[in-house]
C-alpha cells in the first residue's frame, strides 16, 4: 500500500453510513432499552436496533477490507509521535470495540435469550449460542456497558476531530469530508 494524502471516496463513505447508522442503532437502544413502556412495548424499537446494528457487522467486513488494501493518509507532521500512536490505539479501539465487540455482544446477549436477529429485514443471524437464561444478565450486561464505553470513545473521537478543525487547523476532518480533496 502506499501513502496517499486523502481517503478514497469509499473510504470516507463507509466511514459516515456506518457513522450514521452506529449512532442511529444506539440511540434507539437506549431508548428502547430506557423507555420500553413509553416507546417499545410491542418491541418494535428493538427489532429496529437489532436490523441496523447488525447492518453494521456486514459493513464492517467491507470496510476491514478496504482499509487493509487502502491506506489512510499520513497523519499531520505537527502531531507528536505520541499523539500518533494515540490516534492508532484510538482508531483501533474504535474498530475492535464499537464496529465489532458491540454489535458481536448484542447477538451473544440475543442468542442467549433465544430472540432472532434480522439483518437490514433480509435474513436471520444464526444464533451464536445456545439459549440460556442463567446467561441473559451478564449477556445484557456486557452489551450494556460495551455501549457506554462506546458511546465515550465516539464521543471522544468526534471531539479529538474538532480539536483537530477548530485549534490545530489541520486538513485531519477535510481529509474525510465527502465530495473533499485534501
Amino acid at each position: 500500500m502506499t501513502q496517499t494524502k486523502s481517503y478514497t471516496a469509499t473510504a470516507k463513505w463507509l466511514h459516515w453510513g456506518m457513522a450514521l447508522i452506529w449512532i442511529a442503532a444506539w440511540l434507539v437502544g437506549i431508548v428502547a432499552v430506557h423507555w420500553r413502556d413509553e416507546f417499545n412495548p410491542q418491541h418494535q424499537l428493538t427489532f429496529l436496533h437489532k436490523a441496523m446494528a447488525s447492518t453494521l457487522l456486514l459493513l464492517i467486513v467491507l470496510r476491514i477490507a478496504w482499509r487493509l488494501t487502502h491506506a489512510a493518509p499520513a497523519m499531520p507532521d505537527t502531531m507528536t509521535p505520541r499523539l500518533k500512536r494515540a490516534a492508532f490505539i484510538g482508531h483501533l479501539l474504535l474498530y475492535i470495540v464499537a464496529l465489532l465487540g458491540l454489535p458481536i455482544s448484542g447477538w451473544y446477549w440475543s442468542s442467549v435469550a433465544d430472540k432472532p436477529i434480522l439483518v437490514a429485514g433480509l435474513f436471520l443471524l444464526p444464533p451464536l449460542v445456545e439459549p440460556d437464561k442463567s446467561l441473559y444478565d451478564l449477556a445484557k450486561a456486557i452489551h450494556t456497558y460495551s455501549a457506554w464505553l462506546c458511546g465515550a470513545l465516539v464521543g471522544g473521537h468526534v471531539m479529538v476531530a474538532l480539536k483537530h478543525h477548530f485549534i490545530d487547523k489541520d486538513k485531519v476532518l477535510a481529509g474525510m469530508m465527502p465530495g473533499r480533496v485534501e
